[in-house]
């Protein structure tokens, strides 16, 4: 176990350009440039290009019977597949994938919980979106946090997402979906 004490600050900023530098290796190695991509673009790039995803999916062993599903989401052509890869590098989370039935469209999507609370929100909390898109945003957000409380476990938390949804286009209506 590391004892956060002995960890310096120098020694903490040494191993992030460790890890930066692994990741240009390992990019390099699939022939994937890496850009050097700004907070303030990254913000202003999600204002136009970005989603705040809040899908609801029918799920027979959930014990509403629906399954709340957030992600972000940024959809590019085939040929700006590099930047969907830097994002990717950028935030050190996600996938990029082709987007079935869709020719060559691509999206860069982050879907894991806690890459979404820990390393997404506070992105745009302090890089904060400059358009409506922001108001997405906090409604996402508004229901990370519900879920973090465990309240989309129940009718009343469901309701009150699908009431949140509704209030402004986050996402189109609730879908079945194969268990």
């Amino acid at each position: 176990m590391i004892d956060k004490e002995a960890i310096s600050r120098k020694d903490l900023f040494k191993f992030i350009r460790i890890l930066r530098d692994y990741t240009w290796e390992r990019n390099k190695k699939r022939n994937i440039i890496i850009m050097r991509l700004s907070a303030q673009w990254i913000s202003g790039f999600t204002d136009g290009e970005g989603c705040f995803h809040i899908g609801i999916s029918k799920h027979s062993q959930m014990t509403t019977g629906y399954q709340v599903l957030p992600e972000f989401i940024i959809v590019q052509h085939k040929r700006d597949i590099k930047l969907l890869y830097n994002l990717k590098a950028y935030f050190g989370c996600g996938v990029v994938r082709k987007n079935k039935g869709s020719g060559n469209i691509y999206s860069y999507r982050v879907r894991n919980r806690a890459h979404l609370m820990n390393i997404i929100i506070p992105f745009f909390e302090k890089h904060s979106l400059k358009t409506m898109k922001k108001v997405d945003f906090q409604k996402f957000r508004k229901v990370l946090l519900m879920m973090e409380r465990n309240e989309h476990l129940t009718l009343t938390g469901l309701d009150a997402i699908r009431k949140i949804r509704r209030q402004k286009s986050l996402i189109s209506q609730d879908r079945v979906q194969p268990q």
